[in-house]
């Protein structure tokens, strides 16, 4: 049974840092890429970073780029999302994503639907 468990989200004052983390079991890690969502209250969930199965961060969302750094360990079957310079925009319903799908174009890294597994997410509350 596959599973991936968000961890690491919470309340914090703009300007801050949040480390997500997503703790993954029953694949083989290393032959899926990875990707965190997001979805804010009242809209669609929207892309925020993707990862290679090697380690390469390969996309970043506008809105994040410079202030998220999206990493993995392969030995722990895990992916981070590091989140620096927190504004209130960025509260939302984090999700990480695993895709076995590879040789995509952007815009199918950046799709949902593209993703075979899903966390049940973490709540990023940041205030003003």
């Amino acid at each position: 049974q596959v599973q991936l468990v968000e961890s690491g989200g919470g309340l914090v004052q703009a300007g801050g840092s949040l480390r997500l983390s997503c703790s993954t079991s029953g694949l083989t890690f290393s032959n899926y890429a990875m990707g965190w969502f997001r979805q804010a209250p009242g809209k669609e969930r929207e892309f925020v970073a993707a990862i290679s199965r090697s380690g390469v961060p390969l996309y970043y969302a506008d809105s994040v780029k410079g202030r998220f750094t999206i990493t993995r360990d392969n030995a722990k079957n895990t992916v981070y999302l590091q989140m620096n310079s927190l504004q209130s925009e960025d509260t939302a319903v984090y999700y990480c994503a695993a895709r076995s799908r590879v040789g995509v174009t952007a815009a199918q890294a950046m799709d949902s639907a593209n993703h075979d597994y899903w966390g049940q997410g973490t709540q990023v509350t940041v205030s003003s």
